[in-house]
């Protein structure tokens, strides 16, 4: 899906990755004219040189792919990343936290329980300050249950 950004980009993703529509076209058209140039005149002259067709036929593709290899860094030069990449501690974030482990219950299966991971993943977990957290929301989670079959209880037809 394309999004118009305020510099004037018309950005895509593409593969995980943000680009300019522009920029990709443009990529394109440079890698498609230098591959197909390199790989005709090679073939052209290996024509001259090498006995066999088939062997010429080879060696030029061989060089229509030096062709893309040498349009991709062209390409990387003059035309830049568009992302910003930022570096913060959104662990430490209590609203991101939330937003997180309720993406997670909202997966099949949702959360589990802590007591169930093996002790190379509760190891990694501390290692990334996350293993309080899923401590904290398991205490959290059967009140919350209660809370909701409670108020369900108390709507109910008697």
């Amino acid at each position: 899906m394309a999004t118009r950004d305020p510099a004037g980009w018309r950005l895509a993703e593409v593969w995980g990755d943000t680009v300019d529509l522009r920029h990709l076209a443009w990529s394109i058209a440079i890698g498609i004219g230098i591959s197909v140039t390199g790989f005709f005149l090679a073939s052209r002259w290996l024509a001259t040189v090498v006995a066999s067709q088939q062997l010429a036929h080879a060696y030029a593709m061989l060089a229509g792919l030096a062709g893309c290899v040498a349009a991709g860094v062209i390409c990387a030069r003059a035309f830049p990343p568009k992302r910003e990449v930022t570096e913060q501690d959104t662990s430490t974030d209590p609203a991101w936290r939330r937003e997180v482990l309720e993406e997670l219950a909202a997966q099949p299966g949702g959360l589990g329980s802590v007591a169930d991971l093996p002790p190379a993943v509760v190891q990694e977990l501390k290692e990334l300050k996350l293993y309080d957290l899923f401590v904290q929301n398991a205490q959290a989670a059967p009140s919350t249950q209660t809370q909701t079959q409670t108020a369900a209880a108390g709507r109910a037809p008697r």
